[in-house]
């Protein structure tokens, strides 16, 4: 099997990028005359937290000051770009770059993508699949530069559909295998994209990470699928059925943690199992959340210790050792919360960036920083303009 792939000069993307932009982009002083845009001077040091709400994008400090207020239409997700400083904002017409430095700014600068979906980064790559065509955009991310695009090399699905794409360090491409009404595997392809390997044993393949000794894993509805050596295999679920649909991986554990529903006819958005998937031994484990408290797929990170971290809907980050399922901490950060009525709605979301953990609290629109060596609540913002959702940090 072959995939054409296509490799673009920046000039070809800006210019993409210009014409869908044409009549909308406005300088960051007609903005904040228009009310689309407001900003105020950002310390240069540590973290910067992106969080979207509705009707706009908030940039703050990591002492959790808001920084840069720009305004967006509709539902929108971000995610990191993988060089620390960009964060990729979907639109209609693909990812645009907003620039988190020390005059955060939404730029004109768009990967175009149709129907933008996720974005993944690993090692040097990021990877931007496209769910209205199928298309794969791939780009060194150190090589972005403000309002300039790196070069990029697309790759063609052989049907759209919802799906994902993981660079390894030696160039190999994994991606999803799906139409537009199910999903079935991952296909490997070198870097002539030529296809090498492909397994169609991962229904509804959903997630997806790179463990220790660049090991990949993707989550399924029976268990988990595992690339490794150039071939595939499978590890199954404890369960019948047993979905994983978010994985959480870190390059010093083999251990992959992801959200696990063994109930096909549950309903609502709230989880309260855990896969712990250790590649390297082919085990597949699940630990419980404490009674009566669940989670959502917004809700899971890894520790400094590679630890597995979950925001429960009692408004405590609780820990738990991936080698052993075993708790390890507590921290009570907000109030309780109840699941959402739908995926998009604002709900609590947690990110962790070194020792840091970020947890929204949409009831209070405010954001808290907590510190996982210590325990401790370290920060939190004022009320924030708008009510929290999406969350990246970079």
């Amino acid at each position: 099997m072959t995939s054409l792939r296509t490799t673009l000069a920046p000039a070809a993307l800006l210019g993409a990028a210009a014409l869908v932009l044409t009549g909308c982009s406005t300088s960051p002083a007609d903005a904040e005359a228009e009310g689309g845009r407001t900003a105020t001077a950002a310390s240069t040091d540590g973290d910067r937290i992106v969080l979207t709400y509705d009707g706009g994008l908030l940039t703050l400090d990591q002492d959790l000051r808001v920084v840069a207020d720009d305004g967006i239409d509709g539902f929108t997700r971000v995610n990191p770009a993988g060089d620390g400083r960009h964060v990729l904002v979907t639109v209609p017409e693909g990812f645009r770059v907003l620039d988190t430095a020390a005059d955060p700014a939404l730029t004109d600068a768009v990967f175009p993508a149709d129907t933008g979906g996720h974005a993944v980064v690993h090692g040097e790559k990021t990877a931007l699949f496209a769910d209205g065509s199928g298309d794969v955009t791939v780009f060194d991310h150190d090589d972005l530069d403000g309002d300039t695009l790196p070069d990029v090399e697309t790759t063609e699905s052989e049907a759209a559909h919802h799906g994902v794409a993981i660079v390894l360090e030696d160039g190999t491409l994994l991606s999803t295998i799906g139409t537009e009404e199910s999903r079935s595997g991952v296909r490997a392809l070198d870097d002539d994209g030529q296809e090498i390997a492909r397994s169609e044993e991962c229904p509804s393949v959903h997630g997806e990470g790179a463990v220790e000794d660049e090991v990949a894993v993707f989550g399924c509805t029976d268990g988990a699928l595992v690339y490794q050596d150039g071939a595939f295999t499978k590890i199954d679920a404890p369960t019948e059925y047993g979905r994983t649909g978010n994985l959480f991986t870190t390059e010093d554990s083999s251990v992959a943690v992801g959200d696990y529903n063994d109930d096909p006819d549950s309903e609502g958005y709230l989880l309260d199992q855990v896969a712990l998937i250790d590649a390297a031994a082919g085990e597949y484990r699940v630990t419980d959340m404490p009674e009566g408290v669940g989670f959502t797929f917004r809700d899971i990170a890894r520790g400094p210790a590679d630890e597995a971290v979950i925001l429960g809907s009692d408004g405590a980050l609780h820990t738990f050792d991936v080698a052993t399922g075993e708790p390890i901490d507590t921290v009570d950060v907000i109030d309780a919360w109840e699941g959402p009525a739908e995926w998009q709605d604002a709900h609590p979301a947690l990110k962790v960036a070194g020792d840091i953990a970020y947890v929204t609290d949409p009831a209070e629109r405010k954001i808290h920083a907590v510190d996982l060596t210590t325990g401790k609540v370290v920060a939190s913002s004022d009320e924030l303009p708008g009510v929290p959702n999406e969350i990246a940090v970079a």
